[in-house]
């Protein structure tokens, strides 16, 4: 097996992937720091959607077996449920529900230590062969 390194977005936004055993789920842990807060001192919505978004592109990917692909996200819906600090360990889990050749839909949760909800996604990934 190949040595797979993450992408350069997972590195910046601190993102480990924790557990891809599951063709189409993904686990992803961040624990939140100063970088990422608004003026008001809590995580900036778009570092949610940024974890979120990686997320479900990893899980998109898991489900083609042998084909060299990219995955492009078309279309995201984000809802805010609770704010997130510095500090704060989040755990991201991006699920297919519906896997496709060209379309695949998703949705992704992100909750923090006590398990409360933070932010949920869903989308649809748009999946093409690679060429190169």
């Amino acid at each position: 097996m190949a040595l797979q390194i993450p992408p350069n977005c997972d590195l910046t936004l601190g993102m480990t992937c924790v557990d891809k055993s599951v063709p189409g789920r993904t686990v992803w842990r961040a624990r939140v720091d100063e970088r990422f807060l608004n003026p008001v001192g809590v995580v900036q919505g778009g570092f949610l959607a940024a974890m979120l978004d990686s997320a479900m592109g990893a899980s998109a990917v898991t489900t083609v077996g042998d084909r060299r692909v990219a995955v492009s996200n078309t279309e995201m819906k984000v809802t805010f449920l609770r704010s997130a600090r510095a500090g704060d360990l989040l755990t991201c889990v991006a699920t297919v529900l519906k896997p496709g050749k060209v379309i695949s839909f998703l949705e992704a949760k992100i909750v923090d230590e006590k398990d409360r909800l933070v932010a949920t996604a869903s989308s649809t990934y748009l999946i093409k062969e690679r060429t190169e």
